[in-house]
This record gives structure tokens, C-alpha cells and sequence, in this order.
């Protein structure tokens, strides 16, 4: 596997899993068995049938977790501890590196990406979520497994071109996140001032 479909392979599955990893995890799995795909040896564990049969299960309840406002909050808090290290290890994984310096950093930077998508999601979740109407949770679920569909097939067919939208979304991410804190700090301040009268 070339150079820039491993970095593409690694930051794609890192960002995917911030999104959505079960569902990740799931289509890639699939998508490989049935030959569409190459993963590394290292990945081929994605493709076994029971991974595939219990990612499937986990994206369905995920599916639903995510479109009930709150719920989706309370699915996300519980998944901070899940994607991000799952990130690390499906970036590891695809480097594909007996190196162990190199398996480290793809790591590192793995859950670091997955942990900024993860923060990013489930912040702006949390704001959404503020809203009295669940439509526009439902639009952000809808919009979140389409930018994951777009992500993934790029990630395959054009790593490239992936890449370099990744590095944009990473830059994104440093400016969109202090302004979501910003945002949860407010919400979370008004809330304590609502609760003291």
C-alpha cells in the first residue's frame, strides 16, 4: 500500500471514528470482505464476521441513540472513552509499520484526531441540543452519516484529495472548538443562574 493511501487510510479512520465509529468499523469491515477494499494485514480483523455482526449492531443502536436530543449527549459522553482510543488503534493499524516509533506517532496523532472530531461533534451536539425542536438534532445526525459516506469513499478513491480536505478540517477544528467551549461555558453559566433563583 502506498504512502498516501496509508496516511489517508489512517487519518480517514481516526476522523470517521470521531464521527461515527461503529458504523466505520462496520462499512469498512463489509466493504472489505466482499473485495471492494484493500486494508492492511493489520486490519483485517475488520472483515471477520463477527466483527462485522456486532459493529452492525452497535451502528444500529447508534443510529437511534443519535437522533433523540439528549439521549445523543448522554451516548456521546459515554463514547469519549471508546472512539478515541479506537482511533489510535485503527490508525496504528493501518500504517501497517513493524516500526515501533512510527506506530506510536500514528497513534498518537489517531486518537488526537479522533479525540478533536469526537470534541467537536459532541460539543456542537450539546448546543444543538439547547433548542426546543429536535429537527435540527435530526438534520445534524442526517448531516454528520453524510459527511462520514462522502469521507469514506474519498478516503478510497481519491486518498489524495482527502488529505488534503482533512488538513483544512483539521485547521477548522482550531478555530471552531475554543468557540464551541466558549458557547457550552455560556449555556452551562445561564443554567446555574436559572437554578439559583
Amino acid at each position: 500500500m502506498e504512502l498516501i493511501s496509508q496516511l489517508a487510510l489512517a487519518g480517514g479512520l481516526s476522523w470517521a471514528s470521531g464521527l461515527r465509529l461503529y458504523l466505520t468499523v462496520f462499512a469498512v469491515g463489509l466493504l472489505a470482505k466482499f473485495g471492494y477494499i484493500d486494508l492492511p494485514a493489520s486490519l483485517n480483523i475488520l472483515s471477520n464476521p463477527v466483527v462485522i455482526g456486532v459493529s452492525a449492531v452497535l451502528a444500529a443502536v447508534e443510529f437511534l441513540a443519535d437522533k433523540i436530543p439528549f439521549v445523543d449527549s448522554a451516548w456521546d459522553s459515554i463514547q469519549t472513552f471508546i472512539r478515541i482510543p479506537a482511533g489510535a488503534l485503527l490508525a496504528m493499524g493501518a500504517m501497517n509499520s513493524s516500526d515501533p516509533m512510527i506506530a506510536t506517532i500514528a497513534a498518537l496523532l489517531g486518537g488526537s484526531l479522533a479525540g478533536a472530531t469526537h470534541a467537536t461533534k459532541a460539543g456542537s451536539r450539546a448546543l444543538i441540543n439547547t433548542s426546543p425542536e429536535p429537527v435540527s438534532n435530526i438534520a445534524a445526525s442526517f448531516g454528520e452519516e453524510s459527511l462520514l459516506l462522502t469521507g469514506g469513499w474519498l478516503m478510497f478513491a481519491h486518498p489524495a484529495v482527502f488529505i488534503g480536505l482533512l488538513c483544512g478540517f483539521v485547521l477548522l477544528l482550531f478555530w471552531l472548538l475554543p468557540k464551541l467551549w466558549r458557547g457550552i461555558k455560556s449555556v452551562l453559566g445561564n443554567i446555574g443562574r436559572v437554578t439559583q433563583v
